[in-house]
């Protein structure tokens, strides 16, 4: 479902179909980056607009034991300009990067991939792990290296049992016993050095880059194509590929592609099955309203949720308005 409203969103927005504003950052803490940031994206054609409110703060696991991001939806009918769906929001946010990355996986990783290698063992590795099993059926076992062998245990307890045909190993905290046998290689760490070696990507692989710098500038160097979300704005934001063209190490022409035009058709993903290609999203928040609108109308059919009557009646109309002003 997530990979579907995501591909049909892309298209949307190619098309000129949805309205798209700039995002609104607070940031409260310039070394650790603690922000929170408004998003906001317009369907015309479902007559849908929506806004994800996003908290960022990377200290919390460390300092909190908590995650470090949380989100709510609020999406809004266009006719009348009601609210018609206030939603937790950080499931939907998990979901749009892992089905980001596994929609780039259908048109880049091959076909018969067999074997995952993730760095990282967080939310949004186990998300991508299920994305990737979506996209790629063939899948059939999966390394993991996290920083302690306790991460890595609780992933595997975890992501067992939804992925029961697949075996899902720890790697004792090696990253190159991750991804060496690896066909589909994701790094989903909040860690900002260059873990990923290019040595260890074999051809034929697919590398899905989810956080900020986890690779060495060799890997791009190494990979036949290299694929963005949007590489104008990945270029201004802090990724290695951000690194690469800031110092002059990588220019617009050594992209291949963004992911809309593998979606049209305008552009050719995998044409041979010793390719090494390189993908990387920094996320495209109008997916996020198109998924969250997906998941409103899965819930509606379902008989979900429950209806808060927002806004049914004029202030004035309350019976009771008098016992409660106080002047």
């Amino acid at each position: 479902m997530a990979m579907e409203a995501s591909k049909e969103a892309i298209k949307s927005f190619h098309a000129g179909d949805i309205i798209f504003p700039e995002k609104i950052v607070q940031i409260f803490n310039d070394d650790t980056q603690e922000r929170i940031n408004c998003l906001p994206a317009t369907f015309k054609k479902d007559g849908i607009c929506g806004v994800k409110w996003v908290s960022v703060f990377p200290p919390n696991p460390a300092k909190h034991g908590i995650q470090n991001l949380s989100a709510v939806i609020i999406l809004s009918e266009i006719e009348h300009g009601f609210p018609i769906a206030f939603m937790e929001g950080t499931l939907c946010s998990n979901m749009r990067v892992g089905a980001m990355g596994a929609l780039a996986a259908r048109y880049l990783a091959r076909e018969d991939s067999t074997t995952i290698g993730i760095i990282g063992a967080g939310e949004q590795a186990k998300m991508h792990l299920i994305a990737m099993k979506t996209a790629i059926p063939s899948l059939r076992e999966c390394f993991v290296a996290a920083k302690s062998v306790s991460e890595e245990e609780e992933f595997v307890r975890q992501m067992s049992p939804i992925v029961p045909d697949m075996q899902v190993s720890g790697t004792e905290t090696s990253l190159e016993a991750a991804v060496s046998p690896a066909d589909i290689i994701v790094t989903a760490t909040s860690a900002q050095a260059p873990l990923l070696k290019a040595a260890w990507i074999r051809p034929g692989a697919f590398y899905s880059h989810v956080g900020g710098w986890e690779d060495e500038f060799a890997v791009a160097k190494l990979c036949d194509k290299i694929v963005c979300d949007d590489w104008n704005t990945v270029k201004h934001r802090t990724q290695t590929l951000s690194r690469m063209y800031q110092e002059g190490k990588l220019s617009d022409d050594d992209i291949h592609a963004d992911l809309v035009d593998l979606v049209t058709g305008k552009k050719a993903g995998r044409e041979s099955p010793d390719e090494r290609i390189y993908f990387n999203a920094v996320g495209l928040a109008y997916t996020d309203i198109a998924i969250a609108y997906a998941m409103y109308l899965r819930a509606r059919e379902a008989g979900m949720g429950q209806d808060l009557k927002i806004q049914h009646e004029m202030i004035f109309e309350h019976l009771h308005l008098k016992d409660w002003v106080r002047t």
